[in-house]
Order: C-alpha cells, then structure tokens, then sequence
C-alpha cells in the first residue's frame, strides 16, 4: 500500500475549487491511494527541471502534481489546478532538503536563476554587499544552499530580497531577510531555523525530508484517514464571520474608524471581511500590518476567504516598512549594532553624560515621534513618557547630538526602519501621491507614529479611508501613540467587540484581574478597559502550581500534558508558553524524556501535527490551543529582567516596560480555550492573580 503525503498547500488549492471538482479530486485520489500499482495513473511531464514530479488526472480540465519518489512507495500531492496552470507551476520548479533543517523545499528555479542573470548584468555600483558581515559558513550553517548563497552574495539592497518573498524557499528566505534586518546568526538560528538538526540527512531522500515536516505535510493511510482529514474544517474558523462582527466589517463610514476588543472577540476576522467588501466594491485595499510574519498569516487568511483572483489583485498585504519601502529610493539599512556604535561616536566626541539608549530612544519616542526638525522645536517639544528630566542647557546638548547623528545617516545614505517610513511619506505628501482608496490596520496597537503617517499618506481622506483593528491591552511592543497626533481623527467611529469566541469565562476572568488597575492607554491617549468583555462559554478555573524547583515544575507540567492527553485532547491542540527560549527548551527535553511528541515553534511554522507545541509568550500571539501551559512565571522570569529599564535610570520607562511584560503574560494565558496551567519554581510572580487561581 502506498504511503500518501498531502502538502498543505494542496489543501489550500482544494478548497478553492468549487464542490463538484472537489468531489472528482478526493475520488481520484481515493483511487489512487488504494492501488498497489499507483505509477499507473501518473503521466509523465515534459519539459520540467525535476523528473519526480508527476500529474495525476482528475478530468478533462483539471490535473494534480505529485512528487513520485526515486524509491520506496511515499507520495506527496503538491498542487491542484486547471491543465495549463498546473503544468505552469510545475515546469521551472524543484525539489530539494534543506541541510540545515532536514525539511523539504519547494523552489522556482527560473526566478532565482534569472535574478542572478539579471544582477550578474547589472550596471557596478559601490553600494556595500547587505550580508557583507556574514561568513559562508553562517549561511550554510542556516541553511543556505549553493543556488541560494550566490544570489545573496548579490544582494546589495533589501528590497530586492524583499521583492521576492512567497518565491524563494521559505525558510532560506527568512534567513536572509532575519540577517538584513541586523539579527546574528545565533539569534536568527533560535528564531527562523528553530529545530534540532537530524543526525543524519540525505540530500536526496525526500520521502524522509517530508516525514519531518509534519507541519506542512499530513501522512495518511488507507481511504478512512484520508477522508478525516480533508472533512477536517482547515483553519476556515480564521475566516468565520459570526453574527455581531457583521455591521463591524460592513458598515460605511465618513472617515476613519476603527474596531477594538479583548483578545478573541474577532477584530482580524471583521478586517478580513472588511478588506474583501471593500475590494469587490472596486476599491484599490490595503491590507497593512506591523510584521512580516503576521502579513503572511493574514494573506493566508484572505486567500482561503476570497477564490476570486480579481479580487484578490485589489488588495496589497504588506507591513507598513514594505509599503514605505516602495517610495523610498536606494540606501544602506543601518543594522542594529552600527546605529549603536555611531550613538557611541557621537557621545565620545562630545564627551556626553548620556547612554547610547538614552539617545536612541529620546530620538525616536520624541524627535520623530513628534517630527521635531529644529532645536527651537525639541527646545519646547512635550517629553510625555520620557521619565528622566532635561534642563534648557542637557536639551540643547541632545539635540546637537542627535543632529550629527542624523548627519551622519544622511552623509553615508544610512537608513533605520524608521527614517525610511519618514522619507516615504515626505515623498507621498509632496507628490500628493495616494496609492489606495481603502487603508485597513491589524494589530494596530503596535505600531509606531512615523509608521502611523505611513498610513495617513497611502490613502486620501474620504469615506472608508481608513480601518483600525486593535487591542492596546494586547501591546507586547514599546509603541505608543495618539491617533490624532497624526492626522487621525476616530470620535465617534469606533466599535467595541465584546464577546469572546476563543477563552472560557473562567480562563478569561482570571486573566483579566491580571491588567486590573493597570492605566492603559487607547489609541488617542483616553482610558481604556477590559469591562463588559465576556465568554458564553463555560469550563474550569486555571490551574496554578508552585515548585521548588524548575526540575520539580517541570515534572508537573509533564503530569499536566499526560492527563490531557489521556483525556482524549490531541497533542497539537496543546501548547506551551514561556517567557525565554532556555525554559522553553527544557520542557522540551522534558516532555520527549517523557515519550510525549513534541516540538518546538519557530517562526516559520504554524503548528505540527500530532505534537505538543512549546513557544515563547511573544510567538503565541495570534495562536489558540484547547489547553495552554504557560511556565517558568516565577519571581526572577517574569517580568524578564532585561526587558525592563532601571527605576533610577528612567521610572516612567520603568512602568511602562513593566506593564508591556504584563500584557505578555495575558496574551499567552488568553491562547486557551478549555485548559490554563499557569506555573513557577521558587516565588510567583507579582503579576499572578493568585487569590482567584
């Protein structure tokens, strides 16, 4: 009987495809999984890069791509799609194992190949290679494979690598960008790549390649495991747009609105939704987030909501950097240690009584936050957040000093991410350039005010301009700001979700005692809270536990994932959360230990099957498990020491990092549906709500 493999993008195409056809397809692969002699009913391609990959007929029109092992009887269905398109996809692409995770990529070499042809030709400029910095045996170290090593070699701008995104090996191309962006090789390791490197991996065995990644691709055998898995709903509660969102995502306004709400009440459903009306009305939409990794999941989202490609052409998916990127011309992006160490310059030759942080920061939270360009302007600017107090003479010493360091960005064509987004909109203003006719923002709560004035230069003012989906509650990033700071006037369009359709009553109540008393700001600086947020949804209270030691907690949590399990809960409908990757790891190396499957997340992956799923708090976010364990929240965790400013050095940064640990530990606790195990060794945190646990 032969082995079948069903790749996740495969599902994806099924379930745009209309009923009948998908009927016809899951009765041709039925057949074809139940016959011995399954080369048969595969039909040789011409024309291709990579021999393995074969089609299998589901009619007239529509064929599927499979790839045919060198030996053994393990399949993998790829792709389904008309004839032309199918063979289209097909023709310049080829398998192949990553050597730094075991996994198997799918790439299109004609678009690396004529990238690298087309760079090769390029006219010479002395602009400095992006991954100068980083040896070849990092990058192969990580992954990078030979095709791929020459063509970073030829980067010398992160847009072009960015410009490639969905059409380099995914995990190789996060690599990269992870690098660009200033991440060490150590970091990018724990980050992107984030596996244990199997003992042994063969180069050309991709039957073993897809066994390792469970997360993309699902092994059945026999007609009953194949049926359960395609009756499976496949992530269509991302999509689901439930009765009381209806008017939120529909609804016309005269200007810019926005939805707020707790965490699970639906505010990234309503902007989907709200994103697909506005695009099928004609509208050019885009859809705009703070990081890449959430623009890829929305995209997904929007993709499995609307199988109209037309449709689909209207809407842009991208971070706010991306969009500023596009009217930005050539220039170097400063990595995180060179800003640090032109700061320091800058404080040697002035002989200043400042950190480098210090000034990094007083520059961004003041000076661009406030588009301060004169001395006379930061001299009277507002310093609201900024705990340590400047006199007329350390303000004057501050601004000379962050004057020669933007000097020095100018003179050397540097950018940060931030300057970049102030050059674009300085661009859209003077061209009174609008590029869309709809703005819609996810997790708004993150993002920074030049990035704010990104989005109010993309669109013109009018009706439905703009659309705001957040929860400042839900802040695990030091960005702060007024709305009409920057041109956004929200009063009296603003609709607050209440109902939660992710948590039990009882898990989100314990958790919402958790920010009692906490002063959290909205987006236009007023108050906001947690009341009135509420669950229909009943089940037990959180469970709390206490050790002595971290061996100890982590035997319990070991207790806890068995009775779960023996309760029938699958293993990939349990997580994991802590605070650091070390803690993270250790209940690993627990739960194997304990013969429990288990895997640890990077961020390239959404998720294995038939494992335990360990993250860190700030991965979580975005994810939902029927049972969470959140560990490691003792005393010396959480809040994370290094994540919080010194009281002496600056006490309102003080509060405020604290508060964003606290929120951290509130998204995490709020991924459960059913189950919360919260647990520490030694003293618990003060952020625990234990009176009610």
């Amino acid at each position: 009987m032969p082995r079948l493999g069903i790749h996740q993008d495969f599902l994806q195409d099924l379930i745009r495809l209309e009923r009948p056809i998908q009927s016809k397809v899951l009765e041709a692969i039925k057949k074809f999984e139940q016959n011995a002699h399954t080369g048969a009913h595969l039909e040789k391609l011409q024309d291709i890069r990579d021999p393995r990959f074969k089609s299998i007929r589901i009619d007239l029109k529509y064929r599927g791509i499979v790839l045919v092992p060198e030996q053994g009887d393990h399949f993998t269905l790829l792709k389904v799609d008309t004839h032309e398109e199918a063979y289209d996809w097909v023709r310049h692409r080829r398998a192949t194992v990553n050597m730094a995770t075991g996994h198997m990529e799918i790439r299109d070499d004609a678009i690396i190949d004529t990238t690298i042809e087309t760079l090769t030709h390029a006219p010479v400029e002395a602009a400095r290679p992006l991954f100068e910095h980083v040896a070849d045996a990092d990058l192969a170290r990580l992954g990078i494979d030979d095709q791929m090593l020459k063509f970073a070699r030829m980067l010398t701008d992160v847009a072009m690598l960015e410009a490639l995104d969905g059409k380099l090996p995914q995990v190789q191309f996060d690599v990269l960008f992870g690098l660009a962006a200033g991440m060490s090789p150590e970091d990018v390791w724990d980050d992107v790549v984030g596996a244990a490197v199997p003992e042994k991996i063969d180069p050309n065995d991709l039957a073993e390649a897809a066994k390792r990644m469970p997360h993309k691709v699902a092994l059945v055998e026999g007609p009953e495991e194949l049926m359960e898995l395609f009756n499976k709903p496949f992530a269509r509660w991302r999509v689901y747009l439930h009765p009381l969102q209806r008017e939120a995502a529909f609804q016309s306004h005269l200007g810019p609105a926005q939805v707020t709400g707790g965490p699970g009440t639906g505010k990234t459903v309503v902007a989907l939704h709200r994103a697909r009306h506005l695009a099928r009305q004609g509208g050019r939409v885009l859809l705009a987030t703070f990081t890449a990794t959430l623009a890829r999941s929305l995209a997904k989202s929007l993709r499995l909501l609307e199988t109209d490609d037309e449709v689909l052409s209207r809407v842009d998916v991208l971070t706010v950097d991306q969009v500023a990127r596009r009217h930005v011309g050539k220039f170097t992006l400063l990595r995180d240690e060179e800003e640090k160490e032109l700061w320091r310059q800058v404080i040697r030759r002035r002989e200043l009584d400042f950190t480098e942080r210090f000034l990094a920061e007083e520059w961004r939270q003041v000076v661009l936050a406030q588009e301060i360009t004169s001395s006379d302007g930061y001299l009277s600017a507002r310093r609201i957040g900024r705990g340590r107090r400047l006199g007329s003479l350390q303000r004057a010493q501050v601004w000379r000093a962050i004057a020669e360091f933007e000097q020095e960005l100018a003179e050397n064509n540097y950018r940060t991410f931030e300057t970049v987004c102030v050059e674009a909109t300085r661009a859209m203003r003077e061209l009174d350039l609008c590029p869309y006719d709809h703005v819609i923002v996810d997790e708004a709560q993150d993002l920074h005010p030049v990035r704010w004035r990104v989005v109010r230069a993309a669109v013109a003012k009018g009706a439905n301009d703009l659309f705001l989906a957040s929860d400042t509650h839900q802040r695990i990033y030091d960005n702060r700001v007024s709305l009409s700071s920057v041109g956004i006037q929200i009063a009296g369009r603003s609709t607050r979700l209440k109902i939660n359709y992710r948590t039990t009553e009882e898990i989100l109540a314990w958790s919402c005692v958790m920010l009692a008393g906490e002063k959290i700001d909205d987006l236009d600086g007023s108050r906001t809270g947690l009341t009135g947020c509420r669950s229909e949804v009943h089940g037990d209270r959180p469970k709390l536990y206490g050790a002595a030691t971290r061996n100890a907690e982590l035997s319990r949590l070991v207790e806890e994932v068995r009775t779960w399990l023996d309760a029938g809960v699958l293993p990939e409908e349990i997580g994991v959360a802590t605070r650091s990757e070390t803690i993270g790891q250790a209940a690993v190396e627990a739960l194997r230990r304990a013969r429990i499957d288990v895997g640890y997340l990077s961020r390239d992956t959404d998720g294995a099957e038939g494992q335990v799923r360990v993250t860190t708090m700030h991965r979580m976010k975005g994810l939902e498990f029927r049972c969470v364990a959140v560990i490691g929240v003792g005393v010396n965790q959480l809040p994370a020491p290094s994540a919080v400013t010194p009281r002496e050095e600056d006490a309102t940064r003080h509060a405020n990092d604290l508060q964003r640990e606290r929120c951290l530990l509130f998204v995490a606790c709020t991924r459960a549906r059913e189950r919360l195990h919260v647990s520490w060794h030694g003293d618990p945190s003060s952020f625990l709500n234990l009176a009610s646990g």
